[in-house]
């Protein structure tokens, strides 16, 4: 049955089962569609409670404005407001309830404020760079790659003819998304105000590396643009496949949601600066609104789906009904439950057996505004593709009048 009628089933079974059984069915917020399969299998394994699912797009925003569900499932859940939306989920740890060891640290600590643990994680994402297997790349590190490597093994790739490229190994400018990893690596630092403030020298110095790199290695950006132009026709898998390009960017869901021709002949390292390796600022995590009712439902299906063997049954499931054609892992990334990255997730993806980087690399995103992900794609994203194609700022209409522009077109 394909994914969205599957949701759509569930979702109307769910309307049956809270109207005859509100006191003990948890209503979840989410903006995580595969959380209909997560909650169609908790009903069926189990009969003392149910949960019914409402796919909210930013359920963060709705909390307040509308009578509240008994959890929340959703990126950007962590802000300013967070302490005052959500109970306390210490009560969930203790000898017989959830371990705090059986999570990532870092992720389960950027769920903390004043020492209370408001959110649990649930997954993440981290940036890969690909390549394909048959091209020979001999990489210094076998699980990760930094900047200065991929300039060193993209410059002898590169083929020009009459004036043109007609093979380049990689352009910092053939993904907005890759700017964005350039720039929180060096220091830009985006983090919740009122909405939104960043390291503006440690952003600058960012798109002068970025434009150092162009000229650098590929010419200028305008050879990039006519590369880019004539062969991006077709996916970038396809074209490290046919050998026109050495390597793209992608992150890990996309990676392990490409099919499997693509995936079998692919190779691939996590992207690592300075020793760090960035979480997708898009990270999940679960919260229980404190004015949530159905609290004992909430609980036991909070208990549920952190257990090891139950994400276990849930990659087996989704992969039995092909979810996972679509769908990486839990909830769309690795789980944020150590164990069950670690050792179960390479008996679903064979590609990650031994090749999960220390977790100590990984560096958390700041907290950043519930609407951070409509300032990313419409205000942050858009600076970054133009200030990355100028050799000087001000030619670049400064990010901080796109800003207050769209603060004021959307008061």
């Amino acid at each position: 049955m394909p994914f969205n009628r599957i949701f759509t089933a569930f979702f109307l079974l769910a309307l049956v089962f809270t109207s005859c059984t509100e006191n003990k069915t948890a209503l979840i917020w989410t903006d995580r569609q595969e959380f209909a399969l997560y909650g169609e299998f908790f009903n069926t394994v189990q009969n003392q409670y149910k949960v019914s699912i409402r796919f909210i797009e930013f359920p963060g925003l709705e909390l307040g404005k509308q009578p509240p569900p008994d959890i929340v499932v959703a990126s950007w859940l962590k802000n300013s407001s967070t302490g005052t939306l959500f109970r306390s989920l210490d009560h969930l740890f203790g000898a017989k309830n959830l371990s705090r060891n059986i999570f990532y640290p870092r992720l389960l600590t950027m769920g903390r404020i004043d020492r209370n643990q408001y959110l649990l994680p649930v997954s993440f994402n981290i940036p890969a760079l690909i390549f394909s297997e048959g091209s020979r790349v001999s990489t210094s590190n076998q699980f990760t790659i930094d900047f200065d490597e991929i300039k060193q093994l993209s410059r002898p790739y590169n083929i020009q003819s009459r004036g043109t490229y007609t093979r380049m190994g990689f352009s910092p400018l053939w993904k907005d998304d890759f700017l964005f990893i350039t720039s929180i690596l060096s220091g830009a630092s985006f983090r919740e105000a009122s909405p939104l403030v960043w390291d503006a020298a440690a952003l600058e110095r960012s798109m002068v590396f970025i434009n150092n790199w162009t000229n650098e290695i590929n010419s200028n950006n305008q050879a990039e643009e006519d590369f880019t132009y004539k062969y991006f026709i077709e996916p970038p898998e396809r074209l490290i496949q046919s050998g026109r390009i050495l390597f793209s960017y992608m992150e890990s869901n996309d990676l392990f949601t490409l099919n499997e021709d693509s995936k079998n002949n692919l190779d691939f390292r996590w992207i690592m600066e300075q020793n760090r390796i960035p979480v997708s600022e898009d990270a999940v995590y679960l919260g229980i609104p404190k004015k949530s009712k159905s609290t004992k439902a909430a609980r036991a299906f909070v208990q549920w789906f952190f257990r090891i063997e139950t994400q276990r049954q849930l990659l087996e499931y989704s992969r039995t009904n092909r979810i996972n054609e679509s769908i990486f892992g839990i909830s769309d990334g690795f789980s944020a439950l150590t164990s069950v990255t670690e050792q179960i997730y390479p008996l679903f993806y064979p590609e990650l057996l031994g090749r999960m980087p220390p977790s100590e690399n990984f560096t958390l995103p700041n907290i950043l505004p519930g609407s951070w992900i409509t300032i990313k794609e419409r205000v942050v994203l858009p600076y970054l593709h133009d200030r990355a194609r100028r050799d000087n700022a001000a030619d670049t209409y400064p990010l901080e009048r796109r800003l207050s522009d769209w603060m004021r077109l959307n008061r």
